[in-house]
């Protein structure tokens, strides 16, 4: 589902870059923020569906990882916790907006096919027309599902299909058991499910290329 590209090797490997970086080298600190600017920014506007909350998301994000690095006692964990700094500040970002209720699928639909940027997903550059357009529009579709299911099952979805963490981490950076994120992840999944089919989308259609 998560091909390996030069990026993710080199996220996986970079222990001495992000020594330097908590050691303050401010070069190993930029290095940092190209590495996971996308991710970070990907995963706040699907969290969002707004690129512009998803750009404040990233830009806080990167700014609180450039000060606090130094205070990271284990730099393995330095995936989760970064997410984990993401998280946070959507949070912050909901509390601020004072809703905790999921959004309508009708309204979220009308919003993503009028002003949002679609979703990246698994494309070829080579399909043809028709077949681009298909993907394009279960991309605009299951975008909007996912914006209409609760805030703490879509957070554990992204994390775990499109961010690729693993349900450890994504307890980390939730602080809560393992169990709980997975019953999460079971219920969102459902739910998913449920809004999909009423949209005559099942799991062959879109073939979970999250």
């Amino acid at each position: 589902m998560h091909a390996e590209t030069l990026q993710d090797i080199a996220m996986m490997h970079s222990d001495a870059l992000l020594q330097r970086a908590a050691q303050g080298d401010q070069n190993a600190q930029g290095k940092l923020v190209q590495l996971w600017y996308k991710r970070i920014y990907n995963f706040g506007f699907k969290f969002f569906l707004d690129h512009d909350l998803a750009m404040e998301v990233a830009q806080k994000t990167f700014i609180s990882m450039c000060r606090n690095l130094p205070s990271l006692q284990d730099l393995g964990k330095f995936k989760a916790w970064l997410y984990k700094i993401a998280m946070n500040y959507c949070r912050e970002e909901i509390r601020r907006r004072q809703t905790n209720r999921s959004t309508p699928f009708d309204r979220v639909w009308n919003v993503e096919s009028e002003q949002s940027p679609r979703w990246e997903m698994s494309r070829n550059r080579h399909d043809d027309p028709d077949r681009q357009f298909q993907r394009n529009e279960v991309a605009d579709i299951l975008h909007a599902a996912l914006m209409a299911i609760n805030e703490d099952q879509r957070a554990v979805v992204i994390m775990k299909e499109y961010e690729g963490l693993k349900f450890r981490e994504i307890a980390e950076v939730l602080n809560i058991s393992e169990n709980t994120v997975k019953s999460r992840m079971y219920y969102g999944l459902e739910s998913l499910k449920r809004i999909l089919e009423k949209q005559n989308i099942n799991k062959d259609t879109i073939n979970y290329e999250l």
